[in-house]
């Protein structure tokens, strides 16, 4: 490929993908809000914009081959805030990338919206959409803006709904875990594979206890190799019983799933030494 966009360049997982997206193309841009990118490597280039202003999007993807959208507020938020960067923002990037011809948008989706499935009945990615917060219905929005694009204008797009991207620290994420070397596999996956078309696939390393299935989702090539299970033991050994009852317990979206609309969820986890990002 030519060129790839990354946003969301300077956020924890976008600045894991940049190195990976260099070699897959003949120009990276990165982008973000930040005033600039530190690192910035050799046909790298890093271009300032703001999601939620349609004029600069378009111009960001401008000759683009394939769109890696990691941008947007990544946590529960108040409804106004995500509204603009997380859906206009999401729908500037797909009537940019369908102005300007883009073949393919990959997109960083989230278990939140299935959050409030029941962690114990392992969900495909069929599942149907329920949403844990305003944060996971933006990220409904935005699928199904991805399967509008598909089918109405042609742009493929994958949607990785990530799990828990972060150190294995508490009892969920011996299930959820996603190692950002699998991470970096999957984005891989979701750029190289030669037709997608509309596309779901849950962002999860191969952990023993898994809560979801890719199994329509395998023609992907996405094959994790890390394996939160290792952790298991040390990690149960020190938490307490969890409660059935308690959906922060219960459900896939972990405490997004008790979490007042509205409300930090990775606030909440890092009152409780649990912080993480999905």
């Amino acid at each position: 490929m030519k060129r790839i966009v990354l946003t969301g360049a300077a956020g924890k997982l976008g600045s894991h993908l940049r190195e990976q997206l260099l070699k897959m193309a003949e120009e990276l841009v990165s982008s973000d809000i930040a005033p600039n990118l530190d690192g910035l490597r050799e046909r790298e280039r890093y271009v300032r914009a703001d999601l939620r202003q349609y004029d600069e999007i378009h111009a960001l993807l401008e000759g683009a081959d394939m769109v890696v959208h990691f941008g947007a507020i990544g946590d529960e938020a108040p409804f106004d805030q995500i509204l603009g960067s997380n859906i206009v923002g999401a729908y500037n990037v797909w009537e940019a990338a369908s102005r300007n011809k883009v073949r393919r948008i990959v997109f960083a989706s989230s278990i939140h919206v299935v959050g409030m499935h029941a962690k114990n009945v392992c969900i495909g990615t069929d599942a149907p959409h329920r949403p844990d917060s305003y944060y996971g219905l933006a990220k409904c929005f935005a699928e199904d803006l991805a399967s509008l694009y598909w089918d109405k204008r042609g742009v493929e797009a994958v949607c990785l709904r990530i799990l828990s991207c972060t150190d294995v620290a508490n009892a969920r994420a011996v299930g959820s875990w996603l190692s950002y070397p699998d991470l970096v596999h999957l984005v891989e996956r979701a750029v190289d594979t030669p037709v997608t078309g509309f596309s779901i696939i849950y962002g999860v390393s191969n952990n023993d206890r898994a809560p979801v299935d890719n199994a329509r989702a395998r023609f992907l090539g996405y094959r994790p190799k890390d394996n939160a299970e290792r952790y298991a033991a040390e990690i149960f050994a020190r938490t307490p019983p969890m409660d059935p009852r308690d959906a922060g317990h219960m459900a896939q979206g972990g405490a997004f799933a008790t979490v007042a609309l509205g409300s930090s969820g990775i606030a909440m986890l890092k009152a409780l030494g649990e912080a993480k990002n999905s």
